[in-house]
């Protein structure tokens, strides 16, 4: 473990040479037929939000005073979250915490797993150490557009299902609730669960590929007509084929259709053909994502993107930010091997429709 005072020169360092990093035309490596070689593991972990912080309104940069308190909240949290369990505590609230509406990271990092209750531990968080720049300036969003740093709104019928979609996932009030709602329930059966919950599909590898609690990391493998993007999260493999067209649009896949082309330097993916459940959330099988991926110096990678999905968001939302090189290697990442709290869940779900069945009984005796 760093120290702090090396961790303070670390990051004072980056400040300074952070202009030069990024602001010169990179030395880039090209394949024999001269199209540029992204092959190789990158680390997207970034303390950068994808939305724009509430208290950063109007503001698309930081200082660098900005960053180092982000930097020091993050390690601040992680020493809290490491320091030693205290035996001698109370149980956690019936119900737990709500896990939508989050301001920021921080405060979903402090209440992540139904109210704190060992969902996660921040033992296993892997987000970064400070924000991402580009040209030596700290934005305080990955959107860049909308203006404001912020997703679109949603239509009206989407956010609404979306939301309901949200509440029903963490609603958790020690009651069999869904049996005095109408239609099938949550727990119904286990096809019903989350895809990302299932290890059926992740929930930052989308496209768009996005910084999450941990599992950053991403390879890519090119070839002259192929390009392989894995995510370290389930390790999902994207296949992009270049110079081609998209598939029948009777054919949908959890990671949709990837096909890609070159424009200069720079490599083009456009998604499209996506199953009813993305990877993106809120996002619908009309979703299409357009990604743009281009060489920085030292062999990063600026990864940019842009949403379209009219049937949910009125207008497409883009954003971009840093895939850092690595020397470091993916290692597998074994979601549903031992995952007793999938079955640990419906047994739950069945415990409580008997107690609600038994006080009905009770009642009515």
């Amino acid at each position: 473990m760093k120290s702090p005072n090396i961790l303070a020169t670390c990051f004072c360092t980056l400040i300074v040479t952070s202009t030069s990093l990024f602001a010169q035309s990179p030395d880039i490596r090209r394949m024999a037929d001269g199209r540029p070689d992204f092959t190789g593991t990158f680390n997207a972990a970034t303390l950068t939000p994808l939305e724009r912080p509430k208290r950063f309104a109007g503001k698309v940069f930081l200082s660098a005073e900005e960053v180092q308190r982000i930097t020091e909240e993050e390690q601040t949290l992680m020493k809290k979250g490491n320091a030693p369990t205290v035996g001698a505590r109370q149980a956690p609230a019936v119900g737990g915490a709500a896990l939508v509406g989050f301001e920021d990271r921080r405060q979903e990092a402090e209440r992540l797993g139904a109210g704190n209750v060992g969902g996660y531990n921040v033992f296993w968080f892997d987000r970064g150490e400070t924000a991402f720049s580009i040209n030596g300036k700290y934005r305080t969003s990955i959107i860049t557009d909308p203006p404001d740093g912020r997703k679109p709104a949603m239509h009206p019928h989407a956010e609404a299902a979306f939301t309901q979609y949200s509440t029903n996932f963490m609603r958790n009030d020690g009651t069999a609730w869904w049996l005095t709602e109408e239609g099938p329930g949550p727990y119904d059966n286990l096809e019903q669960r989350p895809a990302a919950e299932r290890c059926l599909l992740g929930f930052v590898e989308g496209p768009p590929t996005l910084p999450a609690l941990y599992n950053n990391f991403i390879k890519i493998v090119q070839t002259a007509d192929t390009v392989m993007i894995m995510n370290e999260m389930i390790h999902d493999a994207r296949i992009v084929r270049m110079n081609s067209e998209h598939i029948g649009k009777e054919f949908r896949q959890w990671l949709g259709d990837s096909i890609g082309w070159w424009e200069g330097d720079t490599l083009v993916i456009e998604t499209t053909h996506f199953r009813d459940e993305t990877g993106l959330a809120g996002a619908s099988r009309t979703l299409k994502v357009t990604e743009r991926i281009s060489a920085l110096d030292h062999g990063h990678l600026q990864y940019a993107f842009t949403v379209d999905d009219p049937g949910i968001w009125t207008a497409p939302w883009s954003g971009d930010y840093v895939w850092a090189k690595s020397e470091d290697h993916i290692f597998e990442y074994a979601c549903h091997e031992g995952n007793y709290a999938l079955g640990g869940i419906m047994r739950g779900a069945r415990l409580l429709e008997t107690e609600a069945a038994q006080k009905l009984g009770a009642k009515t005796e």
